[in-house]
């Protein structure tokens, strides 16, 4: 397994660092201060083709693979924007794995060219109040009419959903007391948010204002059959098919965002004066962003490691459940210590690394618990009975 980057991917790294550039602190302060998404960098992301970068060539995409992808949002969240800017492409760029693995051609034909030209934008309705991580315990219901069906229920930490067009739905069509198995009877539909059926509430939160996360209220939702995507029930299936792809997207991303905090540590380090020196110069600086330098290095080799058997079409579940683990911690531990290293200024709004250090605490929580990244690799890979 070669971990060397090839010329491609080092010219695909610096076209988008030369975008994320274009979009610099400042715009991202304002972003976090007032809210609203930030359009003009999804729409420059779209602009030079950037959001099919894994999808279909047939359909516009780039067809690279997830190794491409994860080094094009470590390159975002690197940059000024963080995981403000990874997270209003994220959707965009694994969410509709699902339409492209198990969508007919008609649906491939009409669902994915909006998303990749920026057309459409996509929202993610699976979480629910009651449910959590539990997602066989969700009670949202479609039932079929004809060559409709009709949709009541809630959602919740559904991402983008204030401006969204579409949303990609988890729903039962098959009641909880008539399957054998709690995941079973859920149906997968990628449909229209249509807003005189839905009403979108959203959750004032800690971090990345600038993209909204909502409780998502479903009243009657009328959704076209033709908008199912696979048989019937089928639908947790098709959404296991995308969570490595995406724990691999968000290792990536943490590493990105702990890097630029880290950077910007070391250059106040040297440029920071106390007691007549520059602060860089006492071992009790240096020595916590030097490990985590090297905890990073080494979360993004197991990164890549699990993006490149995924493209290889290997097992990668284990891989991809420890490098989301391990990015997540050390990504949190760097942008501490950046923080920490500016002292008193590490509070400040205008030095950055405190918007850094919130949006990362992101990567412990979603799409999945650190606890439960444990819980797979004590069962999968060590064999441990199952916990919960």
């Amino acid at each position: 397994m070669d971990f060397l980057l090839s010329d491609d991917q080092r010219a695909l790294q610096n076209a988008v660092a030369r975008i994320a550039a274009r979009f610099d602190e400042a715009y991202w302060l304002t972003r976090d201060r007032e809210g609203g998404f930030p359009a003009e960098f999804a729409d420059a992301m779209a602009a030079d083709g950037w959001l099919g970068i894994a999808m279909p060539e047939a359909q516009g995409g780039a067809g690279l693979g997830i190794t491409e992808a994860a080094l094009m949002m470590q390159t975002v969240a690197g940059g000024p924007g963080a995981f403000a800017a990874a997270s209003s492409i994220h959707l965009n760029i694994f969410g509709l794995n699902p339409v492209v693995v198990f969508g007919t051609d008609e649906q491939r034909a009409r669902m994915l060219p909006p998303i990749i030209d920026g057309t459409h934008r996509a929202c993610f309705g699976v979480t629910e109040p009651d449910a959590g991580l539990d997602t066989g315990s969700l009670k949202t219901k479609a039932v079929r009419d004809g060559d409709t069906y009709i949709v009541n229920g809630r959602k919740v930490w559904t991402t983008n959903a204030q401006s969204a067009s579409h949303i990609l739905l988890l729903a039962r069509t098959t009641p909880r007391e008539d399957v054998t198995k709690s995941t079973d009877g859920l149906s997968l539909f990628y449909t229209a948010l249509d807003r005189t059926h839905v009403t979108v509430r959203e959750i004032d939160k800690m971090g990345r204002k600038a993209v909204d996360s909502n409780e998502v209220f479903i009243d009657g939702l009328p959704v076209p059959a033709e908008d199912r995507i696979g048989e019937e029930g089928a639908g947790f299936r098709y959404l296991l098919h995308g969570l490595n792809p995406e724990r691999i997207l968000v290792a990536a991303e943490a590493i990105g965002i702990a890097r630029y905090a880290i950077e910007r540590a070391a250059k106040y380090a040297g440029e920071r004066i106390v007691f007549g020196r520059a602060i860089g110069e006492n071992q009790a600086i240096q020595h916590p962003l030097a490990e985590s330098w090297a905890e990073l290095e080494a979360a993004d080799l197991l990164m890549l490691k699990a993006a490149q058997l995924y493209d290889a079409g290997q097992p990668c579940g284990a891989e991809a459940n420890a490098a989301k683990y391990l990015a997540a911690e050390v990504a949190y531990r760097a942008c501490e210590r950046a923080v920490l290293t500016h002292g008193g200024y590490g509070y400040a709004k205008e030095f950055v690394v405190e918007r850094l250090l919130r949006e990362v605490m992101i990567a412990r929580l979603a799409p999945v618990s650190q606890q439960l990244l444990l819980c797979y690799i004590a069962e999968r890979v060590l064999g441990l009975p199952k916990s919960y």
